[in-house]
């Protein structure tokens, strides 16, 4: 059968590339507890509609992206675990361990897309407030 061909290897190739987008999305995290921070001390010093729409906004955002995080981890750990049922050589069920880790990986860019359709549009209505500010 074709599927118990897999090594270590084969998720351990996986590694660098998970690595990087949950840095990514650690990053993006980060960037929202700073944005929150500031439109907070905004809110409390002048509580307005457009700003209940940004926290909306944002915490919509910081939502998805905890879900990305977490099936980027699940990915991970899934992929740790394929390892260990190929070291002691269960490779069939290593093999289906692996296929969710990449299912888990591919949820996890899929959620990614979304949250950045929604950053897009954000931005886009505060260039669209400057556009009928400036034309005023």
């Amino acid at each position: 059968m074709m599927h118990e061909q897999i090594t270590l290897t084969t998720p351990a190739l996986l590694f660098s590339a998970i690595s990087l987008i949950l840095l990514a999305y650690t990053n993006r995290f980060l960037g929202y507890a700073s944005l929150i921070r500031g439109l907070h001390e905004k809110f409390k010093e002048n509580p307005n509609e457009m700003l209940k729409g940004q926290i909306a906004n944002i915490r919509k955002r910081l939502y998805l992206t905890r879900n990305m995080q977490i099936m980027g981890v699940t990915s991970l750990f899934l992929c740790v675990g394929t390892m260990f049922l190929i070291f002691v050589g269960l490779l069939v069920i290593a093999v289906w361990v692996f296929g969710v880790a990449l299912l888990a990986m591919i949820a996890s860019l899929g959620v990614s897309i979304y949250e950045i359709m929604i950053s897009v549009k954000a931005l886009d209505l505060h260039l669209s407030d400057m556009e009928h500010e400036t034309e005023s």
